[in-house]
């Protein structure tokens, strides 16, 4: 390996704004599997071996929609089966048709203390460790109910949005205290895609209604057992940024290239929560050559660094098979090489 992982001690400095590192922190092994190379797996694979994870993941087992675990029939968000259907779109698939099921679903939600919330806990290794789980609130709740019912039912039935997001809100806090006592976890990491390219899905009021509350009741907790809280959120959510920083939104990934301006966004909200960077993942990963990576990456660590720390690097989502081998190259090599001196140049 080329490089040393960062400690846990240096990444909570980073993420605190007390400082930087030695380098800048990179997890670009979050978002990239070398079994999406398909007949190039190996060669990928030996690529990322040369450089470190800068956190140890911890997956947690969140419930499926309706698939339970044998050990656990209840371990699931609806208390009924649902026949497979794959001919209908993903974000339309309905598990609640209508909201008078929600009663017998709260009555038989899964419980938190379910033995296999944590399949596998890695020993201790010094790096920070994430508890991670997709899907927190609008995601959930529009993966339960179908997206055009999800952005209509703020409008139509505030309050079983309510009732559904309070039995979220206590299910994923009693699994932060597990994560903490039975994993050691330094932070929780989650996500919930709430933009387009082009702006969010609804307006700042339905975000301070519906989701903002419950945000900063799973951060105050996180706080609580001396964690932080991370949010992948894809899109242009610019106009909720603020509200993320009031409630104390300690990480904030990816910052999606062409929906906002990276620099507006690290002038104005940069000094005051950590952007867990992610390089573009549409555009110049697929089509770009190796120096239009390394000219990004470059980019994006000038836009971004703040001596105080509060940048860290990724892919701002899955890299997919359509990036060739040379750009990733690039790109790992110009974060580490580049991340370095650029805090050296600025101790």
């Amino acid at each position: 390996m080329l490089y040393k992982p960062l400690t846990r001690e240096q990444l909570i400095s980073v993420i605190d704004g007390n400082g930087c590192a030695n380098r800048i922190p990179v997890m670009m092994h979050f978002w990239t599997n070398a079994g999406s190379f398909v007949g190039r797996e190996a060669k990928y694979q030996a690529l990322l071996d040369k450089y470190p994870m800068d956190f140890q993941p911890i997956w947690i087992n969140i419930p499926q929609i309706s698939e339970a675990p044998d050990d656990d029939p209840e371990y699931r968000w609806v208390n009924y089966d649902i026949p497979k259907d794959d001919v209908i779109a993903y974000d339309a698939k309905c598990a609640i048709n209508d909201w008078s099921q929600l009663d017998g679903i709260l009555a038989n939600f899964p419980n938190p203390n379910y033995k296999g919330v944590f399949p596998n806990i890695p020993e201790e290794d010094g790096r920070y460790r994430l508890g991670c789980w997709w899907y927190c609130f609008f995601e959930r709740h529009w993966s339960l109910r179908g997206m055009t019912n999800a952005l209509t039912d703020y409008y139509t039935d505030p309050d079983s949005v309510h009732r559904l997001f309070r039995a979220l809100t206590d299910f994923y806090m009693a699994i932060m205290e597990r994560a903490k006592e039975e994993a050691n976890i330094d932070g929780i990491f989650t996500s919930d895609d709430l933009g387009t390219q082009t702006g969010p899905f609804f307006s700042p009021e339905i975000f301070n209604t519906f989701l903002k509350p419950y945000y900063k009741e799973l951060i105050d907790k996180a706080h609580s057992l001396d964690m932080h809280f991370w949010l992948h959120c894809c899109g242009n959510v610019e106009k909720f940024i603020p509200e993320w920083i009031d409630i104390g939104l300690d990480v904030l990934h990816p910052i999606q290239k062409y929906t906002m301006d990276e620099r507006i966004i690290a002038d104005k909200y940069g000094s005051d929560i950590t952007i867990w960077a992610g390089f573009d993942v549409q555009q110049i990963i697929p089509w770009g050559t190796p120096e239009d990576v390394r000219k990004e990456v470059r980019f994006m660590i000038d836009t971004y660094f703040k001596k105080s720390g509060r940048l860290m690097f990724t892919a701002g989502n899955g890299v997919t098979g359509d990036c060739p081998y040379e750009s990733l190259e690039a790109l790992l090599d110009e974060v580490f090489t580049y991340g370095e001196l650029k805090v050296n140049e600025n101790k």
